[in-house]
């Protein structure tokens, strides 16, 4: 007999087991020799001076039988004459291949980027060097751009796929039992690698293909239908299915589905900065003043608030984290976050964007679907030349910022290229300045300390989302005008972070699964 039960319990507590025990035991009326019990979901409430560990338990007598969550991918035989050919080794590509497997079906991924060990080095180049590797960086290459971001496993998109699934799959990988658990799991940027190297050996052992260095320059079309693709401007392949799961920041892509025909759209996303303050502060702010308790885990945040119509809103906050250069070409500056497993550095950063709605921005090309990526480009250069035509980054003391006045020095930043003082502004359009220092002073009051002239905001957090959707039958998952082309995850607007794009992989696969098992 298998029990689910909830207990609230203080953080020393939730970290002792024979506490556990006894305190289920005499909830349940057992012997605590009769059972044992593991963990189905855990979370922090520290909305009270009083912080509480939420802790839903299942609790199984000791003739029951356990799970065991690290064998939860099991490959299949596959048909080498059924194949999908995947462009994109990101979460969205990797998991649709581990999906074809399953299927008996044989994937062949292409990757722009390199492999994640070549990848390391030419992130360590940016960081160190700025030097910007165009098809080797935070964005492109193996595991997409999660990888060398954080690891990140919150998703909102619990209606559109198993979300289980995905979590079990990346346990099976290497990860963490704890990202079934935790209410906000995390990998760590210091352990994602590992487990994307992972996934591909499963993929080749399977007797699947990952090949990198392999751009998409062209796909080849006959009367709307997928007819073949191209490599690097030479080699051409022959597929009738094509999975395009190339991030949001391909965006050469958008331009070469626009150059042959091919219906793509804007989209709204965000736009704006990225704050960092020293975790300390938001451990004090979230804790109630409790600091350095070895059984609480940094503490987070989430905001969010409307001004004047418009969202602005936290995004991907990262506790005990870095603030990382991940631009993509070389003449722009583009700010994101990521923490290593243990989240222990001394800096809390997070993204505090506006909503930008693409029919409202002034464009030479009213209704273009490009209108929202080239505001996007023209504010990523535009930093890039304020901060001297470097990867260094504008950055603001943040009441500076809310006072308009020019920063004259700074407290240490994660950002590893370096800051140059900027009034951002001077930098950013008014109406995304005026949303964001309204924003900051309503976060302060909901974290009463947060609005500090400690804390200082780099400029610009850019790419939270693709600002164009690639259209899809939503059925079908087809595009909605080219047969065989299937837009996928976040480069295509249907996911937005590592676990949906995976859930939007697998989904896409189920799809064509049935389509070539039925051939």
């Amino acid at each position: 007999m298998t029990q689910i039960i909830e207990l609230k319990l203080c953080p020393e507590s939730a970290s002792d087991d024979a506490f556990i025990q006894s305190a289920i035991a005499k909830k349940l009326t057992l012997n605590p020799s009769d059972f044992h019990f593991r963990f189905k979901r855990r979370s922090i409430d520290a909305r009270k001076k009083k912080i509480l560990v939420v802790c839903l338990i299942e609790v199984c007598m000791n003739d029951d039988e356990v799970v065991n969550n690290k064998e939860q991918y099991r490959a299949s035989k596959i048909d080498s004459n059924k194949e999908i050919t995947i462009i994109g080794a990101g979460p969205a590509g990797l998991f649709a291949a581990l999906k074809a497997i399953q299927s008996g079906i044989k994937p062949i991924i292409y990757e722009r980027g390199k492999n994640v060990q070549e990848r390391r080095r030419d992130i360590a180049a940016l960081n160190k060097k700025s030097l910007v590797n165009p098809e080797s960086n935070y964005c492109f290459g193996e595991g997409g751009a999660g990888t060398y971001s954080d690891g990140k496993l919150y998703t909102r998109s619990k209606k559109r796929g198993d979300v289980e699934t995905v979590l079990k799959w990346f346990v099976h990988f290497g990860a963490n039992e704890n990202i079934l658990i935790d209410t906000h799991p995390h990998i760590g940027t210091n352990k994602l690698p590992n487990i994307i190297q992972n996934i591909r050996e499963e993929i080749i052992k399977s007797g699947g293909e990952i090949h990198f260095e392999k751009k998409l320059t062209d796909i080849i079309l006959d009367n709307q239908k997928v007819k073949a693709i191209e490599l690097n401007n030479s080699k051409k392949i022959e597929c009738d299915n094509l999975i395009l799961a190339t991030g949001h920041s391909a965006r050469d892509i958008y331009s070469l589905l626009h150059e042959k025909g091919i219906l793509i759209k804007a989209k709204p996303f965000a736009l704006g900065v990225r704050v960092e303050h020293q975790q300390e502060l938001i451990d004090k702010i979230q804790y109630s003043g409790r600091l350095n308790d070895e059984f609480l885990p940094p503490a987070s945040y989430s905001l969010v608030t409307q001004i004047d119509g418009q969202g602005v809103y936290s995004f991907c906050m990262c506790p005990g984290g870095i603030i990382a250069p991940c631009a993509t070409d070389l003449e722009e500056v583009v700010t994101n976050g990521w923490s290593p497993s243990k989240r222990n550095n001394p800096y809390a950063n997070s993204g505090i964007v506006v909503s930008v709605d693409p029919e409202k921005l002034p464009s030479k090309s009213p209704g273009s679907p490009f209108v929202g990526l080239e505001f996007q480009k023209a504010i990523e250069k535009k930093c890039w030349e304020q901060a001297g035509k470097s990867q260094k980054v504008p950055a603001q003391r943040l009441v500076d910022f809310i006072n308009g006045k020019k920063s004259k020095d700074f407290p240490r930043s994660s950002y590893l290229p370096g800051i140059i003082s900027v009034d951002i502004n001077a930098l950013l359009p008014n109406f995304i300045t005026y949303r964001l220092k309204k924003a900051f002073v309503e976060f302060d009051k909901k974290m009463k300390g947060f609005l500090t002239n400690d804390a200082v905001i780099h400029a610009p957090e850019s790419r939270t989302s693709s600002p164009i959707q690639i259209p899809r039958n939503r059925d079908t998952l087809e595009h909605v005008e080219i047969q065989g082309l299937y837009p996928c995850a976040e480069g295509a607007g249907y996911a937005g972070g590592i676990v949906s794009a995976a859930i939007d992989g697998i989904k896409c696969m189920e799809v064509l699964s049935q389509k070539i098992n039925s051939l």
